[in-house]
């Protein structure tokens, strides 16, 4: 494998490269390095991450089973849109290929530091500047993508309610129905979801989809996004997600909300769009999470509708 990495960084680069250092990195699953197991178990959505060196670049490479290739594909195509259509910084994606029986995904190497408050304050800022790319007009995305393992399907939608609904939360439903794992009629959960954000006025938006601390960085001068799971939908999808795995700290808000405001009744939808997260959870790792969605869910279903 490692001789099919140096050819096709080789070739995308149009520079001789050859691996002269090789460092494993810890990293999570797929495009959702959140996704870890409650009980430490391996999963074979791991992928493995190294960063390696010719002693004059360096670069970030991951490698995972030969039919991850699509997935590869997937993240590689949402950080190249971040990186056109937004001002975020975000890996450069150098080359992506297979060799006999893996898939690879190699990215520039970014260098990491503690962050400091007015970076989180900039990435309040930088994610509201990106929210503001509305140029498509309709949600979904160019493609389905994944979020973690898990399919996400992305079929354009000119309604921002059914897309959610039908495309995010009855579409995890169906899939924990297909292991024997039923939460309730399917039909009548998304139909209250659907509710739940029926007269949330929603203007499509680029957003990162998996938005949470694990998948942010700090240089020294600049906030990075990565893993990313875009697609064009409602601002507070990511909102909602930063609130999820470990609240990001006040100033990111702060920062936000000086571009942006949320707009009222955000704690309602926080709830409907964090459901999905936890139904992904559920059906990949099962346990805990399921009784985490059926407690997520009786909030939900006790919601007072307008």
């Amino acid at each position: 494998m490692w001789h099919n990495v140096e050819q096709a960084i080789s070739d995308e680069t149009g520079r001789p490269f050859y691996i002269s250092e090789k460092k494993v990195i810890s990293t999570g699953i797929s495009n959702v390095s959140s996704l870890y197991s409650p009980t430490g178990s391996k999963d074979p959505l791991l992928n493995q991450a190294f960063k390696i060196s010719d002693g004059q670049r360096s670069f970030f490479l991951k490698v995972n089973r030969k039919d991850f290739l699509t997935n590869f594909q997937a993240e590689a195509y949402s950080l190249k849109q971040l990186s056109s259509l937004s001002h975020m910084a975000s890996p450069e994606v150098t080359t992506i290929g297979t060799s006999i029986n893996k898939s690879f995904l190699v990215l520039d190497y970014v260098d990491f530091s503690k962050a400091k408050p007015v970076l989180w304050y900039q990435l309040g800022q930088q994610l509201a500047q990106m929210h503001f790319e509305t140029r498509h007009g309709q949600f979904g995305w160019q493609h389905d993508n994944f979020i973690g393992g898990t399919v996400q399907p992305n079929h354009w939608s000119s309604n921002w309610t059914t897309f959610f609904s039908d495309q995010r939360i009855a579409w995890q439903l169906q899939l924990l129905s297909e292991r024997a794992i039923m939460l309730g009629n399917i039909e009548h959960i998304s139909q209250v979801c659907h509710d739940v954000l029926l007269h949330h006025q929603v203007e499509p938006c680029l957003v990162h989809g998996d938005l949470w601390q694990g998948n942010t960085g700090f240089t020294g001068e600049q906030a990075v996004i990565f893993d990313p799971a875009c697609y064009y939908g409602d601002r507070e999808v990511d909102i909602a997600m930063t609130e999820l795995f470990g609240h990001f700290p006040d100033d990111f808000y702060n920062g936000y909300q000086a571009e942006y405001p949320i707009s009222d009744g955000y704690a309602q939808r926080k709830l409907v769009y964090n459901f999905y997260h936890i139904l992904n959870h559920a059906n990949i790792f099962g346990g805990v999470y399921i009784d985490q969605a059926k407690a997520i869910l009786s909030r939900i279903m006790s919601l007072p509708l307008h």
